[in-house]
């Protein structure tokens, strides 16, 4: 144990923290240049590479001898958890550095200190890892004017002592043989008893179609070997293991997991839902009585209607959701019908970029042609009979005259921007319904604001205008604070006194009539012209806020008349009038999918 050092890489989003995981492996022999086929090559998934962000954590193991000079001839193994930096993935963030004793910051000479940066680094702190700060991209021309100021950032964030932090460039390989010197000198080796009980903590788990469920795993207390009984303190299900071993590019058998370290085993699970990420490990028999504090379920953020574009794919749909749903455990998915879009599937997802994700690996992996309805959050609603509801689909409020209160969630937002866009990024949250809150100077040009905001505000697309509005300097990281009690309605939009339940959706009062006015005309350029008049409403409740009218496509039936009888025009016009009226009563109104994500771009 003594020789094993487990740590992770946290770093905002396009930091180099893939990168420099791609220059430790190299630098440790792990794989050489000639296997190094992609750059990032932990992450092996087609999407995170076109996007160049990390999706998915992946774990893996290296060994590495100490120089000479320092006279120590051990061989250590060092386990590194590549984590994600989005703020959609927080969990498992939080579940990978609750596996390590330390961390590598990674902050970008360039860039400077970050939101995801801070929030992952009070994570980082909280879990009591050993923080060795890197500053990364070094070489970068405009890196010899920043680099003073961002070390006075991470100064000012840690505390540490200048000589602590290590400059680095992990394209270059400059640094590296620094950082592995710094891992093994400041990381503390694994605290647990190899003689006590097993306790292991699950950080991931992947599906494969031969094996069942493959479980990752850091064995805190004991050790997790090949014919144990083992059960899940959480799930209270029982298992043999079959496979243990390690992690390096590989999968690699030893049969055993020692105590300290971090791998994988196998037991024919047949279900991923039973692996649960934050859950331990421990045996059937004479168990650990308590389990690795901090485990909770992923709850989603945000939810959405799929559904197939042809209605004869469902069983397809379905299919797929499943088999995506063993990779992917956050994903929460219930069968739904809309009167519009006919069957589909209720989704829960960790933020808008995790849906995003998901929808396009369905697209892409499972050839699946996808309606995405209007992402929203979840609501709690209190009768006035005193009893409280919980919904995630407009379509499931109750009638305005049984509701006394609606909750929605809300969050803290922390933005990091440059000083000269106080004002446009304030603009912006006030006009989401934001509280302002904090100011904090990181520096004399960087600014800390702090706000707190409807979740619902926030999921569609604020991170764009907030980007666009700074330039693209302002950083954006949240949790959630809990429900608060606002003045919300539901919007229902009505195509011929037909409400359409796929385009319903809950707002708060003050911004109702705008949306309305908006939806309807963006409405009437998206649904194509008819043989018969179209009337677009917007009602709360029985109340018309907003009205759009798509004119009838006509013949011309008085062409052929020149001139004559005034009653032989009139007579046409009204037998054209009677058939138009006919068609209005059975003509169905076909809905492009463009106009159930008009929502999303109501701004453009």
């Amino acid at each position: 144990m003594n020789h094993i050092r487990n740590f992770c890489i946290i770093a905002h989003i396009d930091h180099g923290k893939s990168t420099l995981a791609d220059r430790l492996l190299e630098t440790t022999g792990r794989i050489t240049a000639r296997e190094m086929t992609t750059n990032q090559v932990l992450d092996d998934n087609p999407l995170e590479q076109e996007r160049g962000i990390t999706i998915k954590l992946h774990a893996i193991q290296m060994d590495y001898k100490r120089k000479p000079e320092t006279g120590d001839t051990a061989n250590y193994v060092l386990n590194l958890i590549d984590t994600p930096g989005h703020v959609d993935f927080s969990y498992e963030v939080s579940r990978s550095l609750a596996a390590c004793e330390g961390a590598l910051l990674v902050v970008d000479a360039t860039q400077g200190v970050e939101a995801q940066t801070i929030a992952n680094l009070y994570l980082a702190i909280e879990a009591g890892l050993e923080i060795i700060p890197v500053i990364n991209k070094i070489d970068l021309p405009s890196a010899a004017t920043t680099l003073p100021g961002v070390k006075q950032q991470v100064l000012d964030l840690l505390g540490c002592k200048e000589e602590d932090m290590i400059l680095a460039s992990a394209k270059a390989g400059i640094g590296i043989d620094e950082i592995l010197e710094a891992i093994v000198a400041r990381i503390p080796s694994p605290r647990g008893n190899p003689a006590a009980q097993l306790r292991a903590l699950i950080f991931d788990s992947l599906f494969d179609s031969y094996r069942g469920a493959i479980t990752y795993v850091r064995v805190v207390d004991g050790e997790l070997h090949e014919g144990q009984k083992i059960k899940f303190m959480h799930s209270k299900r029982e298992y043999i293991v079959e496979e243990a071993g390690v992690l390096h590019m590989d999968r690699i058998r030893t049969k055993v997991i020692p105590c300290g370290s971090v791998g994988y085993f196998t037991a024919a699970i047949k279900d991923v839902k039973d692996t649960k990420v934050g859950d331990t490990v421990t045996t059937a028999k004479d168990g650990a009585e308590l389990p690795i504090p901090g485990f909770r379920e992923v709850k989603p953020m945000v939810f959405a209607g799929l559904y197939p574009a042809d209605s004869d794919d469902y069983e397809a749909l379905r299919d797929a959701l499943g088999k995506l749903s063993l990779n992917d455990s956050a994903i929460l998915y219930e069968p739904e019908t809309s009167t519009a879009l006919g069957f589909g599937f209720r989704c829960g997802f960790l933020g808008m970029l995790h849906m995003e994700i998901v929808q396009e690996r369905l697209e892409r992996e499972f050839d699946q042609t996808l309606v995405t309805t209007i992402p929203n959050v979840e609501y709690i609603v209190t009768k006035t009979n005193g009893e409280q509801v919980t919904i995630d689909n407009p379509a499931d409020l109750p009638p305005v005259g049984q509701i006394e209160t609606i909750e929605e969630p809300y969050i803290k937002a922390q933005i990091i921007c440059p000083a000269e866009y106080i004002g446009v990024v304030t603009k912006l949250c006030i006009e989401r319904r934001g509280i302002y809150k904090n100011t904090t100077y990181i520096s004399q040009s960087r600014v800390d604001l702090t706000f707190e905001l409807p979740l619902a505000e926030v999921i569609f697309d604020f991170y764009d205008k907030l980007k666009s509005g700074s330039r693209g300097y302002a950083s954006l990281d949240y949790e959630v604070i809990g429900m608060r009690e606002g003045d919300l309605v539901k919007i229902d939009i009505l195509l011929n006194n037909d409400p359409v339940d796929a385009l319903s959706m809950i707002i708060h009062r003050s911004k109702s009539y705008g949306y309305g006015r908006k939806l309807c005309a963006k409405l009437r350029e998206l649904i194509p012209r008819q043989m018969f008049e179209i009337a677009i409403q917007a009602a709360i409740g029985a109340k018309i806020i907003a009205r759009d009218t798509i004119k009838a496509m006509r013949k011309d039936v008085i062409a052929k008349c020149y001139g004559g009888d005034i009653s032989r025009k009139r007579k046409l016009l009204e037998k054209q009038k009677e058939g138009k009226k006919r068609m209005k009563q059975v003509g169905a109104v076909e809905i492009p999918q463009e106009a159930f994500l008009a929502v999303l771009s109501m701004d453009d």
